[in-house]
């Protein structure tokens, strides 16, 4: 058997019969995903000893997880293996066709190949390394129960790209936010179950009642913070342009064809996210290892203090000031995450559209076999291949960048929680929406339904 065999051969979720599924069943399956996910994420790790990486909280809302749990691997594996493939496929080190059916079905069973690499890799060295400390005897216990979690997270995702509606990735995440969320603004439990003002509304009440202006300011800045940002969000979000479209078997027929600003929507921003939140996890369990601070940074208490990483990370500028801790260095700090958040986020832009298919001679391709044409010009692949790619790739590359400036700026205004993943769940929760009224408009639209390839 050869290796391509052995692709065509990975287990997988068996896809649907019927070519499209209705509302009821993908909202079905999308709770029952999202249901299963926080069962899992209260399910702890049978023979653990101690758990490190606990203190990264940041973290792991972005890899859509608990660390402790059975599912402490969260979406790295996934998000690891795509970061990597793409960007072997892009810079042509690896030669796949992905325009091709049996070239994306090539690359899709390569990235689970390599996603069943990672979770194993992943997790020996979260128990090897001391992140997931496991009691004497229950290494390999511990070991095979995060494989299972990865392997359960990994076929979760899949059932929500076959069955529901969007993929696991993003539900996962979506999901962590929203909890933390609500737990950030009315949380009033402390650790030991006795009543603390975490939650900021809940600490700005009490704030007022004790005179404590400081405390009353900033847990106000916060919560204005967090709804000015929900408001940027989704109105740039509603930013996009129209292309006019004909149907050439009905006269008069005219709809239009949506591009939007962010092309990829919260793609680029996930991987940059996931990127350096692994830079940041390795580089803890490194210095947890070899018992001092490496090249990427000494990390403390979950952040970095020195190093590469600190030079990329984000500090609530809002909250320094308040509290009269302002250092001119955040300035370079803030200019350094701002800068790798929009290039990083610009070449996954690019490196996303393409491997998925959203490039200008897919989309002409997927116009023209639905009978589709632009008024006024001649039905040829080439010509509307030309127009589309007036917009597709500047709205690409424009769009990368300014999500990877709102991501970052996001970061360091001080929401109720972290600026990127403020940001990611609103995308996630709008971009659900907005697959519910595209379902909604191909089952109201033929012609729809067809050019969107379901």
């Amino acid at each position: 058997m050869d290796f391509t065999q052995i692709l065509k051969n990975l287990p997988e979720v068996k896809g649907p019969v019927e070519k499209k599924l209705s509302f009821n069943i993908k909202l079905k399956w999308t709770l029952i995903v999202l249901i299963g996910f926080f069962v899992l994420a209260n399910i702890s790790l049978f023979g653990l000893a101690s758990n490190a990486l606990e203190r990264f909280e940041y973290l792991a809302i972005i890899m859509g997880t608990d660390f402790g749990s059975i599912i402490s691997l969260g979406i790295g594996p996934i998000v690891m293996a795509s970061i990597i493939l793409q960007l072997l496929v892009g810079s042509k080190i690896l030669d796949i066709d992905v325009k091709s059916e049996e070239g994306k079905k090539f690359f899709q069973g390569l990235q689970k190949l390599l996603v069943f690499f990672f979770i194993i890799f992943e997790a020996m060295v979260y128990v090897l390394m001391k992140g997931l400390e496991a009691m004497p005897g229950y290494t390999f216990i511990v070991i095979f129960q995060l494989v299972l979690g990865g392997l359960v997270i990994l076929f979760m995702d899949e059932v929500c790209h076959k069955w529901g509606f969007g993929s696991g990735v993003s539900l996962f995440i979506a999901a962590g936010v929203g909890w933390r969320l609500i737990v950030a603004a009315f949380g009033f439990l402390g650790p030991q179950g006795t009543f603390q003002s975490s939650g900021k509304v809940i600490s700005f009440v009490v704030s007022l009642m004790n005179g404590d202006s400081q405390g009353a300011l900033l847990a106000m800045a916060a919560i204005l913070t967090t709804v000015i940002l929900f408001l940027i969000i989704v109105w740039a979000q509603s930013l996009k342009i129209e292309i006019p479209l004909s149907y050439d078997r009905i006269r008069g027929y005219t709809m239009k064809w949506p591009l939007q600003f962010f092309y990829v929507s919260n793609i680029p921003v996930i991987l940059t996210a996931a990127l350096i939140a692994n830079f940041q996890l390795f580089g803890g369990l490194l210095q947890n290892l070899v018992g001092h601070p490496t090249f990427l940074g000494n990390i403390v208490n979950g952040q970095p203090v020195s190093g590469f990483l600190y030079w990329v990370h984000s500090t609530d500028i809002v909250g320094t000031i308040i509290q009269g801790s302002w250092q001119w260095k955040l300035i370079l700090q803030t200019l350094g995450h701002v800068v790798f958040y929009m290039v990083f986020s610009a070449i996954f832009s690019i490196f996303w559209v393409k491997t998925s298919g959203m490039d200008a001679s897919n989309q002409a391709q997927n116009i023209l076999g639905s009978g589709l044409q632009i008024p006024g010009f001649r039905k040829d692949k080439r010509i509307l291949e030309s127009i589309l790619s007036r917009y597709v790739m500047p709205l690409t590359v424009m769009g990368g960048l300014a999500i990877g400036l709102l991501a970052a700026l996001a970061d360091i205004l001080g929401a109720l929680v972290a600026g990127t993943t403020l940001l990611l769940g609103i995308m996630i929760i709008f971009q659900f929406y907005q697959n519910i009224a595209q379902q909604h408009a191909m089952d109201m639209n033929p012609a729809m339904k067809k050019m969107m390839g379901v």
